[in-house]
């Protein structure tokens, strides 16, 4: 047992690292049945699309709302504390909806508020979250720390939580959110398991939270690696989202999946994602960081191309487990790259700006996929994913030599 705790999470990671992962994997089991239980929620109280689709607004708001100012005090406070507080937070809002819906009294106002609470709660959570790993690991072993993290998220949010979710709500529609309640007190416990060394790491702060957030964009405009990353991620996003916020219709009408081969596409990609996370460590280690970040941009591309000229479910299966497979190497790369590139005290701020670029790339690339889709069908999104990615990685591909190493780049303003 041993030898496999020590093969998943290597002693030089460190016990602090331990019970962060371990808070991040059970927590993530809760958040995986909420992704199930919630839309069931939504729907046993209305069948307005308009509700529905506001739901989901009301629960990611929040970040475009409140990102930057929880990035500020991700930098200002203890930040172990800052994530004990806000799920704590997180577990009050769901234990009050528990009881409304345990006692009958559930409508579809209060689980629109009980979202936008969760919501904000779970924007300081993640913009916490992503500081404490470069404080507990070497930066030589931020891509290995990323890598099990992810696997909790792959494990927890998307194979076994909404399966899970799904089977409780059916015996009783309170009990998903009673469990999440407790998975999120377990977390709490595992953090505070982690001691005090992650604590602020600015000292005393004489700005205002105003200005915090103006040096963190400032620095990030200022360090070109940084800034260009940022660029990709936005663009990328746009690009990946278009056809995403149509894949149920390319699917079922195009391709001639049934509803429940659907669901199989998104189990697809998370096997995926587990073999990405899992082989990533030797990854690092075998390929240089700039050749791996050209090969993981350009299977986005090649994806896109093939998902556009498809019309087989035996090809649309394989083709969602090698996106999971390339995009989790590439979103635990891109994390390890900016974590090693950005200082402890900018953490927060910067890590918010870029979980902006992905809600903000998410929205504008949902718009456009609906709009392209009906001007030009369904493959037109696929089009557009395509030649927009393209485009973009022909452009940054010399600078992908200079990202991958940007810890080695000093900002103008170090």
């Amino acid at each position: 047992m041993s030898a496999l705790v020590e093969t998943v999470f290597p002693a030089r990671l460190g016990t602090g690292f331990r019970w962060l992962v371990g808070s991040s994997w059970v927590t993530n089991l809760g958040d995986g049945m909420l992704i199930a239980a919630g839309p069931l929620l939504v729907a046993s109280q209305t069948r307005n699309p308009i509700l529905v689709s506001a739901a989901m607004l009301f629960l990611q708001l929040p970040w475009l709302l409140f990102g930057l100012f929880a990035g500020a005090y991700a930098d200002r406070l203890d930040r172990r504390l800052v994530m004990m507080v806000a799920n704590s937070v997180r577990g009050l809002v769901l234990a009050g909806l528990c009881t409304v819906v345990a006692t009958g009294h559930v409508d579809i106002a209060i689980v629109l508020v009980a979202m936008f609470a969760l919501g904000t709660a779970e924007t300081f959570v993640d913009a916490t979250a992503g500081t404490l790993t470069p404080m507990l690991v070497q930066k030589s072993d931020l891509g290995l720390a990323n890598s099990r993290l992810m696997t909790g998220m792959i494990t927890g949010n998307q194979l076994v939580g909404p399966a899970v979710g799904a089977l409780l709500f059916s015996v009783g529609m309170a009990w998903p959110f009673a469990v999440t309640v407790v998975c999120i007190a377990v977390g709490v416990v595992l953090v505070s398991r982690i001691g005090t060394a992650p604590g602020a790491v600015r000292g005393h702060v004489d700005t205002h939270v105003r200005q915090d957030i103006a040096d963190g964009v400032r620095w990030l405009m200022g360090n070109p690696p940084v800034r260009t990353l940022a660029i990709i991620i936005v663009v990328f996003n746009i690009t990946w989202a278009a056809p995403w916020s149509v894949l149920v219709l390319w699917a079922l009408d195009r391709v001639g999946i049934d509803e429940a081969g659907f669901g199989l596409l998104t189990t697809a990609a998370a096997l995926g994602g587990l073999l990405g996370t899992f082989a990533y460590g030797r990854l690092e280690k075998a390929v240089p960081l700039a050749t791996l970040m050209r090969a993981v941009l350009l299977a986005e591309v090649l994806f896109h191309l093939a998902m556009a000229l498809t019309t087989s479910p035996w090809t649309a299966y394989p083709l969602m487990f090698f996106f999971g497979a390339y995009a989790f190497v590439w979103g635990t790369l891109s994390q390890a790259v900016r974590q090693r590139a950005v200082p402890s005290e900018l953490q927060g701020r910067v890590g918010s700006v870029y979980m902006i670029c992905v809600m903000g790339g998410m929205l504008v690339g949902s718009v456009l996929g609906g709009a392209l889709a009906r001007v030009g069908g369904l493959t037109a999104p696929w089009w557009f994913a395509f030649v927009g990615a393209g485009l973009t990685l022909a452009l940054v591909w010399r600078s992908l030599a200079h990202i991958a190493h940007a810890d080695e780049t000093v900002s103008v303003d170090d």
